[in-house]
């Protein structure tokens, strides 16, 4: 019994892990704007928060199995309650990262950026909550799919929280050490968005496409990194 339920575990964990990366990302670079002293601070209440939503979601369950139930209908496209918290969050993903990378390009002084009171902590935090929201009822959904045992679920999703804490700081020092690598993780989040956007109005891009597509450019600026080194 308990073998036959540690392979849905480890493959829930790992899908988990997936799909938290693009959090881990968002946080990132989010903190980049505040002081150091608060950037561990967002980090941590951001993927926290994460865990706590994921575990209040588990709790209404039931509730959660309704999102997927139709609510209107746009052009014959069936809009469901997850429909539109995609779209949402797909929106605001494509919004946030066209407007860093806008910045990026346009050489603004990040420093004045940092300052500015758009950045104050309680504000990013508050990004960071919709958006954790957003993957939250995605990741349930898709757990729900994949297992029926409620303990697998609470279990992936706790493991998954603490390798997200392990793994925030490591991801979020090298993309603040490498400006090249922060565009890139943002042109990640406007396809994550695109992705969700599409998901939202029942045209599903298959993730493997995606997650393929990320891995390869980061390879692609692995090399090109290695290259201008030399």
């Amino acid at each position: 019994m308990l073998i036959e339920s540690l392979i849905p575990l480890l493959s829930l964990i790992a899908l988990e892990v997936i799909l938290g990366i693009d959090n881990i990302i968002f946080i990132s670079i989010l903190a980049d704007k505040l002081p150091e002293s608060q950037r561990a601070k967002l980090r941590y209440w951001g993927i926290g928060l994460a865990m706590v939503m994921r575990l209040a979601l588990l709790g209404v369950i039931s509730w959660i199995l309704k999102l997927d139930q139709t609510l209107f209908k746009v052009v014959n496209i069936e809009i469901t309650g997850k429909g539109l918290i995609l779209i949402f969050g797909g929106l605001f993903l494509i919004y946030k990262s066209t407007k860093e990378i806008y910045h990026k390009t346009e050489d603004k002084n990040e420093d004045e950026l940092g300052n500015s009171k758009e950045h104050t902590f309680s504000k990013l935090l508050t990004q960071v909550i919709v958006l954790d929201l957003v993957f939250s009822v995605d990741s349930i959904i898709t757990a729900v799919g994949m297992v029926q045992e409620l303990w697998v679920m609470y279990t992936a999703v706790v493991v998954t929280v603490l390798i997200m804490l392990a793994a925030a700081k490591p991801i979020s020092s090298f993309i603040s050490q490498h400006p090249s690598f922060k565009v890139l993780a943002l042109c990640f989040l406007m396809i994550i968005g695109v992705s969700l956007l599409a998901e939202g109005f029942h045209f599903e891009i298959p993730k493997g496409y995606i997650y393929f597509s990320m891995a390869f450019s980061f390879l692609v600026d692995v090399i090109q990194m290695k290259t201008a080194k030399k």
